[in-house]
C-alpha cells in the first residue's frame, strides 16, 4: 500500500515542479523584456498601466496669472516670483491695450513693450498677449482646456471692475483661485506720481538745495507733502530694502573659472523695453552679465536734481530680476578703471568712491559718510569685455575730459551696440508729460483703492 501511494504522489511532484520552473522562466523573461515593453508596450498588445512597468510621470502644476505689467517694475516682479513658487509652469496673460484703457485709463507703455518685459522676467515660462482684464466665463475654460491651468492667482489687493464687481470672481467660485501677497511699497501709480511730482517741482528746484531736493525725492519725503499740500497721487518711494528680498531676486552663482564676463553700467532708471533689449544683446556675447547700477548721487549729479525716479535699490531689484542679467553691482563706480595687478587678465573694477559722491548704499549726504561706511571699497571682477549701447540718457561721454570708459577703449575691449529700441528714461517721462492730465485722474481714483487696501491690510507671508 505504502508504494503504490509513493507512485501516486510522483506525478504530482513532478507537475508541481514544472510549474515553478515554467513561472520562474516567464518572470526572468519578463525582467529581461521590461526595458524593451517599457517604450514599446503598446506593439505587444500589453497596457503599461496594468503592468506598472513605467512610472506615470508627475503633471506639472500650471499656474496663472495676469496683469497690465504698465511701466514695469520690481513690485511686478515680485508677485511673479510669489506666483511661480506655487506651481511648476508659470504663463503670464498680458492685458491689451484697449483693455487697460477701459478700465484703468491710458497705459503709459504699449503692449509690445509690456510683452518685452513679461518675457524677460526670469521666473515667467510663457506668456499670453492681449489677455481680457477680467477672467470671463470663456476664457477661463480657454485657460483650462488649452493651456492647462490648475490655478489663477492674483494679489491680496482687490481687482475690481467699473460696474463694481470682482474681475476674479469665476475663478474664486471654480476652487481654482490662490493668493498672493501684494508688494508694499511701490506701484505702477506711485511710479507716476513721482514723475508728476517731478514735474511740478521743477519750477522751485532752483530754490532748493541740489542734495536736500535729491534726498528728498529719493528718499520718500515731498516738501510739498510735508507742508500739507495735495498730495494725491503723487506718493514718492516708501520701499524698504532688505537683504531678504536681495536673496529672493539673486542667481545666487557666480561666474565659472574660464567664463567670458561682459560688464555694462547705467542708471537703469524705470527700468524699461530698450533696457532689456541691450540688456539681452551684452548677455549673448559673453557667459556672464555683471550690470554695474550707479548710486543715486551720482545719477543726480550726471541727469539732474530729480534723478532718478527710483532708488538705487528699486533699480536694483528691477535690473536683477531679468533672466539676461547674471549679477550686480550695487552703488558702482562712475568710472572703470584698471587694476595695476599683472596677475589678473582683464580689467578690475575698482570701487573708488570720492566722498562727494557718497557711499555705495546711497543713504549718506554728499560730503559726509554715515560712521562704518567707508570711501573706499574694492571688488575685483576678471572682465572681458566692456559694452554701451547707441541709444542712452548721455553718448557725449567719449567728448569729456573723464570719459569713463577711458581704459577699456585704450585696452581695445570696449565696444558700442546698436540699441534694437529708441527708449530711454527720459522717453518714459515724456510721455507722462505729454498726457499729464489723464494720468493724474487715472492716479487720484487709484490712489483711492490702493488707501482702502492698506487700511484693511491683513498680514500674508511672501515667501
Amino acid at each position: 500500500m505504502k508504494m503504490g501511494s509513493e507512485a501516486k504522489e510522483q506525478p504530482s511532484m513532478r507537475l508541481i515542479v514544472s510549474c515553478l520552473i515554467t513561472g520562474a522562466a516567464v518572470l526572468a523573461g519578463l525582467s529581461l523584456l521590461s526595458p524593451y515593453l517599457a517604450s514599446n508596450g503598446s506593439c505587444l498588445g500589453l497596457g503599461l498601466g496594468s503592468l506598472q512597468w513605467r512610472k506615470k510621470k508627475k503633471k506639472p502644476v500650471r499656474v496663472y496669472m495676469d496683469g497690465c505689467f504698465d511701466m514695469m517694475h520690481y513690485g511686478h516682479c515680485n508677485a511673479l516670483r510669489q506666483a511661480r513658487a506655487l506651481g511648476d509652469q508659470l504663463v503670464v496673460g498680458v492685458v491689451s491695450d484697449a483693455e487697460i484703457t477701459v478700465n484703468k485709463g491710458p497705459p503709459v507703455t504699449p503692449l509690445h513693450e509690456r510683452m518685452i518685459m513679461v518675457n524677460a522676467v526670469k521666473w515667467v515660462d510663457e506668456v499670453i498677449p492681449d489677455a481680457p482684464y477680467a477672467i470671463t466665463e470663456d476664457f477661463m475654460k480657454k485657460l483650462f482646456d488649452e493651456y492647462n491651468i490648475d490655478y489663477i492667482i492674483h494679489g491680496d489687493d482687490p481687482c475690481v471692475l467699473p460696474d463694481g464687481t470682482d474681475a476674479y470672481a469665476l475663478a474664486k467660485k471654480a476652487g481654482r483661485y490662490k493668493q498672493i501677497k501684494r508688494t508694499e511699497g511701490v506701484s505702477s501709480t506711485d511710479i507716476v506720481g513721482r514723475m508728476l511730482l517731478c514735474v511740478r517741482e521743477r519750477s522751485v528746484s532752483d530754490s532748493h538745495n541740489h542734495s536736500s531736493l535729491q534726498r528728498q525725492f529719493s528718499h520718500g519725503h515731498s516738501q510739498k507733502l510735508e507742508d500739507g499740500g495735495s498730495g494725491s497721487g503723487t506718493r514718492v518711494s516708501h520701499f524698504l530694502p532688505t537683504s531678504r528680498r536681495i536673496v529672493q531676486f539673486s542667481n545666487g552663482k557666480g561666474p565659472g573659472p574660464d567664463a567670458r564676463i561682459v560688464y555694462i553700467d547705467g542708471a537703469f532708471d524705470l527700468f524699461h523695453a530698450g533696457h532689456v533689449e541691450i540688456l539681452r544683446i551684452a548677455r549673448g556675447l559673453g557667459d556672464f552679465l555683471l550690470v554695474g547700477i550707479h548710486n543715486d548721487q551720482t545719477v543726480s549729479a550726471k541727469r539732474g536734481t530729480h534723478r532718478p525716479i527710483m532708488n538705487l535699490h528699486e533699480r536694483s531689484l528691477s535690473v536683477l530680476a531679468c533672466r539676461y542679467v547674471d549679477e550686480v553691482i550695487i552703488g558702482a563706480p562712475w568710472e572703470v578703471s584698471k587694476d595695476m595687478d599683472d596677475n589678473l587678465k582683464g580689467i578690475a573694477l575698482h570701487m573708488l568712491h570720492r566722498v562727494h559722491r557718497a557711499c555705495p548704499w546711497a543713504c549718506c549726504s554728499d560730503r559726509q559718510l554715515q560712521p562704518g561706511h567707508t570711501a573706499k571699497s574694492v571688488t575685483t571682477f576678471n572682465i572681458s569685455l566692456v559694452v554701451h549701447g547707441t541709444v542712452a540718457e548721455n553718448n557725449d561721454f567719449e567728448k569729456e575730459n573723464d570719459n569713463p570708459y577711458a581704459v577699456p577703449i585704450s585696452m581695445g575691449i570696449f565696444k558700442v551696440l546698436e540699441s534694437p529700441l529708441d527708449i530711454t528714461t527720459t522717453t518714459i517721462i515724456r510721455r507722462i508729460v505729454a498726457n499729464h492730465e489723464a494720468y493724474q485722474k487715472r492716479n487720484e481714483k487709484k490712489a483711492a483703492s490702493e488707501k482702502k487696501y492698506y487700511e484693511g491690510k491683513t498680514f500674508l507671508s511672501d515667501d
